[in-house]
């Protein structure tokens, strides 16, 4: 079924930053971030997109803001063991604890893209936030601009 979107301009996926410590409902044991991840590469590194631009938003931003100073980004041996900090449980600036984690999972995300020329946006975004169809909408003219440009011959 995936040969159906050859030829698409951009794909938009969505994961919940939230979820940085849940398993998969379906077998209890897989992370959901790494699944995410998984599931991201395989869709951004397939022939049938080789061409085609990502739209990355890691959803969920207020649960994550909620949950990060509760329960802890890292645990040695089961989660984000490679993570550096600055950790909101530890009394430091929240506002720097946050901002590393979220760069710390896109950073995850964008590492699994196999094509350095590969456009992918990001943004991290809530759901109910309505400006994310401004991003959604500006990305999209962007994607296509360069379309141009590269058609055009002014860019390669």
């Amino acid at each position: 079924w995936i040969h159906c979107f050859d030829n698409v301009t951009a794909v938009i996926f969505v994961a919940a930053i939230s979820e940085y410590d849940q398993v998969l409902y379906e077998d209890n044991k897989t992370d959901r971030m790494s699944e995410a991840i998984k599931l991201f590469a395989e869709i951004c590194n397939s022939q049938w997109f080789s061409k085609t631009s990502m739209i990355l938003f890691l959803n969920k931003s207020d649960l994550f803001r909620e949950k990060l100073p509760r329960i802890p980004f890292r645990v040695p041996g089961e989660r984000n063991e490679d993570f550096t900090g600055p950790f909101a449980e530890d009394g430091g600036d929240f506002e720097d604890a946050v901002t590393a984690a979220q760069d710390y999972i896109l950073g995850k995300f964008v590492e699994v893209k196999r094509d350095d020329d590969k456009e992918i946006y990001h943004h991290i975004t809530c759901a109910t936030d309505t400006s994310n169809v401004e991003v959604v909408f500006n990305a999209a003219k962007d994607i296509i601009l360069r379309l141009n440009l590269v058609s055009s011959g002014f860019m390669h």
